[in-house]
């Protein structure tokens, strides 16, 4: 299974893709920042991050999509801006057919670390050893996007294919 992972964000959006299968090596395809200018217009920056997505799924070909899902912060003018990218990134999939899981950050700490209160660092270093990376990817939201495409790899991954065989045994 291949999934692009996104770190939602609209000056920094997080980008990892990975190949892989539950009990089986891991392997990173490609990872990066998608940046816009915090001095652009919002719908000018959410555009930037929609093209850059749609140039991801081409070039990468995933078979899903995991993003994090946006949870409460106090900065409210962040949570929007993670909120609407976040969102740019599920219609990119859902206009190209591809389907979507959201994984909370608690979640994903845990599939990757085995805590699910680990920090960035904690993170980043499973998310290194996990891929055999030499270092791990800088900046943080690129880490982050990788351990979101590495937690839908082990955990949803198998609840998708739950679903289609559940969804396949019921249309008979």
């Amino acid at each position: 299974m291949r999934v692009l992972g996104v770190d939602p964000g609209l000056t920094r959006c997080g980008v990892g893709v990975v190949d892989g299968a539950p009990g089986r090596p891991l392997s990173l395809v490609e990872v990066g920042v998608v940046r816009t200018s915090p001095d652009a217009p919002v719908a000018q920056r959410l555009h930037e991050v929609e093209v850059a997505l749609l140039q991801w799924v081409e070039r990468t070909a995933p078979d899903a999509v995991a993003v994090e899902r946006v949870f409460s912060q106090h900065n409210v003018r962040t949570v929007m801006g993670t909120a609407q990218a976040s969102a740019v990134a599920m219609l990119v999939a859902a206009r190209l057919g591809l389907p979507v899981a959201l994984h909370t950050p608690s979640e994903v700490k845990a599939a990757v670390s085995g805590n699910g209160r680990a920090d960035k660092a904690q993170v980043a270093a499973m998310v290194t050893r996990l891929l055999r990376l030499d270092a791990p990817p800088r900046p943080a939201d690129a880490s982050d996007a990788l351990a979101l495409a590495i937690c839908h790899v082990w955990r949803g991954g198998a609840a998708a294919r739950i679903e289609a065989a559940l969804a396949k045994a019921g249309a008979r």
